[in-house]
């Protein structure tokens, strides 16, 4: 069933011993087994050759490579295949059947036509996971509706509570995508956990509306019973105040957020030097400062445009109020914390050696694999070779 990692290194990880196939493209799939691959699993990434995944093409913002693919392909084997022709098909099937897990996100329906379906397979193999990821599942009067990320965002209500008042806004990543992918690799570790016990895989349907609904739950749960939703409130929190953005007096701004009453307390003496405020009776409990937000924010600006944003911070934490800065993604790739704790790494790709923030969680026990993205086919020869198979062109 197994196969042996050839670049496994002295110290075992945990799924050193599995090999993944998956016919994937853009991210959920993608997302899904490069989790796979840091724990060490083999993953096969079968691509249309020539162009390969469409996600390489996105842009070329990486030192010529695309951020997206960059992100999500490292430490896989690239197989490129030609699943019109039936010899690059039986090519993949040979390799299915050598394999301990299959990841699909292609179109609905597209591995039954190429008899790749999870029954079919299963059958053949009971102890095979195969794991199709999808927009909205297998079955239901959605199954064939065409799903991105944005489509899924809009659906699951995230588009109706994210944003200004005035305008909904989408994520800034590609949230339902990595919801469905991260579901989809909790639940394949979780199927070959029991596979240890039973003998038998499984078949596991991941959706992007469900994973992306599951993220849902408070909003849904606040506006239950047809009471009125959460409101859009921009970077500020809903139904909490003060909780968001505040600007300094140097125009840099710096994120703040109180949670009881406490807090509300040392707020008022320490950060805005205002005691009397805390007994404000428009401001005494979250519900009214929460309701009163617009006379109480001209009040915290009022004393923090004498500030600049470090005097605020400063203050804030004199007093415990948790804080942050509002980085940009310059900020990020210098944040001194990820660098005191050594999180960076770095990964090669056909354009060279490239930077790689670790996955998240310090292991003690292994170390993650963080080997080369792939290019186009890079491995095809190799995995026909070790299958003992030619192709009569290679691709």
């Amino acid at each position: 069933m197994t196969t042996v990692n050839p670049q496994t290194k002295a110290r075992p990880r945990p799924l050193d011993h599995i090999t993944v196939v998956s016919l994937e493209h853009a991210i959920a799939a993608p997302f899904c087994t490069r989790q796979l691959a840091d724990l060490g699993a083999r993953v096969i990434k079968v691509e249309r050759p020539g162009v390969g995944d469409f996600a390489r093409a996105y842009d070329n913002r990486a030192r010529g490579e695309a951020s997206h693919f960059v992100w999500v392909n490292r430490s896989k084997e690239s197989l490129a295949l030609d699943l019109k022709d039936p010899q690059h098909l039986a090519v993949l099937k040979q390799l299915i059947a050598k394999a301990d897990v299959l990841v699909q996100n292609l179109a609905p329906g597209a591995t039954g036509r190429m008899g790749l379906d999870a029954a079919t397979l299963r059958a053949a193999d009971p102890r095979l996971i195969v794991c199709d990821i999808s927009g909205y599942g297998n079955d239901g009067p959605y199954r064939d509706k065409k799903a991105y990320d944005l489509l899924i965002q809009s659906e699951a209500g995230f588009l109706s509570i994210t944003g200004t008042p005035e305008q909904p806004s989408k994520a800034g990543n590609s949230i339902a995508d990595i919801a469905a992918g991260m579901y989809a690799y909790t639940n394949i570790l979780s199927a070959l956990m029991l596979r240890d016990k039973t003998g038998e895989g499984s078949h596991i349907d991941v959706s992007m509306l469900e994973a992306l609904g599951e993220w849902m739950g408070y909003p849904m749960y606040y506006a239950m019973d047809d009471a009125s939703p959460p409101p859009r409130a921009a970077a500020a929190h809903a139904t909490i105040y003060p909780y968001g953005p505040f600007a300094a007096g140097d125009g840099r701004k710096v994120i703040l957020g109180l949670q009881n009453e406490r807090e509300w307390l040392q707020f008022c003496n320490k950060v805005l030097l205002q005691p009397e405020l805390a007994t404000d009776a428009r401001f005494d409990r979250n519900a009214l400062r929460s309701a009163n937000r617009v006379a109480l924010e001209a009040i915290i600006l009022s004393t923090f445009a004498s500030l600049t944003a470090e005097q605020v911070v400063e203050r804030l934490d004199s007093a415990q109020i948790a804080n942050a800065n509002m980085n940009s993604m310059a900020d990020l790739w210098a944040h001194p914390q990820l660098n005191a704790r050594e999180r960076w790494t770095s990964v090669g790709s056909p354009a060279g050696d490239l930077p790689a923030l670790l996955p998240p969680g310090k292991q003690s026990a292994f170390d993650y694999r963080m080997d080369a993205i792939p290019s186009v086919g890079e491995h095809t020869q190799a995995i026909l070779a070790e299958l003992g198979t030619t192709l009569g062109t290679t691709p």
